[in-house]
This record gives structure tokens, sequence and C-alpha cells, in this order.
């Protein structure tokens, strides 16, 4: 099989996973406290052509990319005011906490409401916890009791596109700010740029393959005139 169809493939398969990720980044332009994903590729091992009858050594050949990681951009970003109650933004380092189904989960995104039971919630209705682990309760006219607890994180790996799993390690230098909710960490016009430049590596791809296999097929319709 030739080989340069299996590297030009492993490109394109590359930049399918980079275009899924900036098209939930920008899908999340404007989700206060969403932060951004990097994927970032890498070659696999090369390999060192030589002649056959001679041993002198051609040169290397490369045999495709493949994401080597995507990364979140962590970096706090600029937050403005709402004046709801029921808003917070953290200040600096730190995350808030909610009670999930799977367990206590970490987010930034602090557009929080009040249960029927008058209890903090975030938009999905996990409990909003206060520093001292307990539900945050939210008075009759619609302000808390105490605000959100802001919790120190470390090995922080996002799951799904507003929550963070992690360890935490007891209050974070970040503090709550009521009324206020920090933005997207989406930065749609580089987005934009690197969805282009995603597109075009796409193409390049597809023009490779179509070139292999049109070069192909010529070699095979020409094979049997030579015999």
């Amino acid at each position: 099989m030739e080989r340069g169809l299996y590297i030009a493939a492993s490109g394109m398969l590359a930049e399918q996973v980079r275009q899924n990720q900036i098209a939930n980044d920008l899908a999340n332009a404007s989700t206060p406290g969403y932060k951004a994903d990097r994927s970032s590729q890498r070659s696999f091992s090369e390999m060192l052509l030589h002649n056959t009858s001679t041993g002198q050594d051609i040169g290397s050949l490369g045999t495709g990319v493949t994401i080597a990681q995507t990364t979140t951009d962590l970096d706090p970003a600029s937050i403005r005011d709402t004046g709801e109650p029921l808003d917070f933004a953290v200040e600096g380092t730190g995350f808030f906490a909610v009670r999930t189904q799977q367990g206590v989960r970490y987010t930034r995104n602090g557009q929080f409401m009040r249960s029927a039971q008058g209890i903090l919630t975030d938009a999905k209705g996990n409990q909003v916890l206060g520093q001292n682990g307990r539900p945050v309760s939210v008075k009759a006219d619609g302000t808390v009791a105490n605000n959100p607890g802001v919790f120190n994180l470390t090995g922080v790996r996002k799951i799904g596109d507003s929550l963070f799993t992690g360890t935490a390690g007891g209050k974070a230098t970040g503090t709550a700010r009521s009324g206020a909710l920090e933005a997207s960490g989406t930065d749609p016009a580089r987005a934009m740029i690197d969805m282009i430049s995603s597109e075009r590596s796409y193409e390049a791809g597809q023009k490779a393959i179509r070139t292999i296999d049109e070069t192909l097929q010529k070699a095979v319709s020409t094979l049997p005139s030579i015999g």
C-alpha cells in the first residue's frame, strides 16, 4: 500500500480532532467561566531510507502525525457586572464546588439559581457548596446566606464543557464576587483563524490523497500495456 496515503490520512484525522475542539470553543464563546482547549500535534517516528544495493543513506521519511495532547487554558478571564445576586465570579484563582451524582466537581461558571428547596444550584441543579463543604442557602429575598466557597485545585482535568475534577487543597487565593460573571475564555477571532488554518491543512491532505490515487490508477492502467 502507498505509504503516502497513510501519512495524508493521519494528518486529516488529526485536523478533524482539532476542528471539533475549535468548534466546541466557538459554541461556548458566551458561556460564563468556560475555559478554551488547545490541541497540539506530534509526528510519528521517522524512517531512515537507504539504498539496498550500496547501503548509502537516502534520507528520512515521516510516517504521519497525531494529536499529542489537548490542554485547557485556565487563565482567568475578564469579569463583568450583572447586578444579579445569584451570579458569582471568581476573582483570581480557584473554583466553585458543586455536588453532582458523580461526586464533587468544580467550575468557574457562577451563573447560579435558587432551587425550590431554597438551595443555590448551578444550571443543571447541582448544589453549590460553601467553604465548609455544605450547600449554600438562598434567603427569601433572593440573596445568599453565605458566599460559595472558592477552592484551590491541583491536578485539574476538564470534564465536559464547564466542570473539572482535581484534588482540592483548601481555600484558594481567589474570592467570590457577587453580582458578576467571568467571561468565556474563548477568543472568537483566534478560534476562527485556527479553524481556517485547520481546514486548509485538511484540504491539503485531501489533495495529496487525490494525487496519489490518480497516480496509482495510471500505474495500474499502464502496467498491462507494458507487459
